[in-house]
């Protein structure tokens, strides 16, 4: 077992762009924690003088009586910095996502509709997203038809600036249709009114916050918070105990132990002081069951994407094994495959061990598509650089968010699959005690790179079929 783990992590450290420390660190990856304590303060000196952009104070949006308005609509002489634009400066606050929304709301009453998730966190919190699109259909407001994107962001706490960069896109959308810009722009690249007005008719759904307790403790103490913030598993002496991964909690692969060969790189955890605590059953927290839910509330949704940090990639699923197009039963609910998944490569072991998922040609293909247009635009509007791989190349993951939608179609739990991708925007803050938070100049960059990620990915999602 040993052996096969260091070859198979020997080719991870050796293939280019997995040398990214994307959500999870090395040190993390292997069981550690980045963090020695969990209560450091945003004012104390280590945090102080690395220029970490500071989390929001109030409620800029005033309880939705504003509106937010992102980099892409506004002059350039606005946005060569954000010194100056009070509205960007900062990471927007718990109570501030949610007011955004409402804002939005407010302003554009005929085009977003907020709603609310069923399923309340384990601190009470309510999470909650909004309908986007052209026009509302006069009567239809209730409807969650027609809308075939959806978009989430902040599954992991410390991944800040996601919510931020979701909300202020799609706001930037909606400003510029409502006032008739020629375009919205982001760095190097921009999108003319049609694009836009093109992107608002797929129907776009978000859900911003999808870990409200982790993001409200990591905010308040910078503790370089991953999970949420459920305690049912921990243990009194052990702070790391708390919460579970909820990217290792949706159903694809999650009893990894079963469905994946025991010589296969762990993808998650089942113990509670892992980052990947993968929780005590699939959809087992209610984060997890709203992406869920929403899943299923929308039935026209054929797109999904997940905004996470900080690797300058662009992920496709599958995430627990190599892909093949040309045998349907070999897949992630055959029992008859139990033990034999994960093995990556796996041309050194027997031919009659050898397992890779299926995977519908026409949604593969679409899959390479989209995150290379994503990648490559991504890369154009900065400089930085930007790599499309499947997210086995980077490392394995079992029980996450991308691959749920193609599971609940191979499970009967919907008619269509739903096509998901991962952003991993950003690169490491190497200054800060927690990589994660962005500089001031980091925060921008990723702005305008997320912009032109969405702007890309929903041009993919309305040209191709799967």
């Amino acid at each position: 077992m040993k052996t096969t783990y260091l070859f198979q992590l020997l080719l991870t450290l050796t293939a280019g762009p997995n040398l990214a420390p994307a959500c999870l660190t090395e040190v993390e990856r292997h069981g550690g924690h980045i963090l020695t304590s969990l209560h450091k303060r945003q004012d104390s000196p280590a945090l102080s003088n690395n220029d970490t952009v500071p989390i929001g104070t109030g409620d800029r949006f005033n309880n939705g009586t504003l509106f937010p308005q992102g980099i892409g609509s506004r002059p350039y002489t606005q946005t060569q910095n954000l010194t100056g634009v009070p509205q960007l400066e900062t990471i927007y606050n718990v109570a501030e996502i949610k007011s955004a929304l409402l804002g939005l709301q407010r302003e554009y009453p005929s085009q977003v509709i907020y709603f609310e998730l069923p399923h309340m966190t384990y601190q009470n919190a309510t999470m909650f997203g909004a309908k986007i699109r052209s026009k509302i259909p006069k009567g239809q407001q209730s409807s969650n038809k027609g809308y075939r994107v959806l978009l989430e962001a902040a599954i992991h706490a410390r991944e800040r600036g996601g919510p931020d960069y979701t909300i202020n896109f799609v706001s930037d959308l909606l400003y510029a249709d409502k006032h008739s810009l020629p375009n919205i722009t982001y760095g190097g690249v921009s999108y003319p009114l049609s694009q836009v007005r093109s992107a608002l008719s797929l129907g776009i759904v978000i859900i911003p916050l999808v870990n409200p307790d982790g993001v409200s403790y990591d905010h308040s103490t910078n503790a370089c918070w991953r999970k949420n913030r459920n305690p049912l598993s921990s243990t009194p002496s052990d702070p790391y105990s708390i919460g579970i991964d909820l990217n290792r909690n949706f159903a694809p692969v999650w009893n990894f132990t079963n469905d994946l060969a025991p010589l296969a790189a762990p993808p998650a955890s089942f113990d509670p002081s892992s980052e990947t605590f993968a929780g005590t059953a699939p959809l087992s927290e209610p984060e997890a069951k709203n992406i869920d839910w929403a899943m299923a509330a929308f039935p026209d949704l054929t797109w999904f994407l997940d905004l996470h940090s900080m690797a300058t990639l662009v992920l496709y699923g599958w995430g627990h094994d190599s892909n093949q197009v040309t045998d349907p039963q070999m897949n992630l609910l055959n029992p008859i495959y139990d033990h034999k998944r994960g093995i990556i490569p796996d041309q050194l072991i027997s031919p009659s061990a050898r397992y890779k998922e299926y995977i519908p040609q026409a949604e593969w293909d679409a899959s390479i598509l989209a995150a290379g247009h994503v990648a490559s635009r991504m890369t154009d509007s900065t400089g930085r650089i930007y790599v499309a791989i499947q997210a086995t190349s980077l490392y394995p993951t079992s029980g996450n968010s991308v691959d749920h939608g193609k599971w609940r179609r191979i499970a009967g739990k919907s008619k269509r699959s739903i096509n998901g991708l991962a952003v991993e925007f950003g690169v490491a803050n190497g200054e800060a005690e927690c990589q994660f938070y962005p500089t001031a100049g980091m925060h921008r960059l990723n702005m305008i790179e997320v912009g032109v990620g969405l702007m890309e990915f929903l041009g993919a999602a309305g040209r191709l079929r799967f």
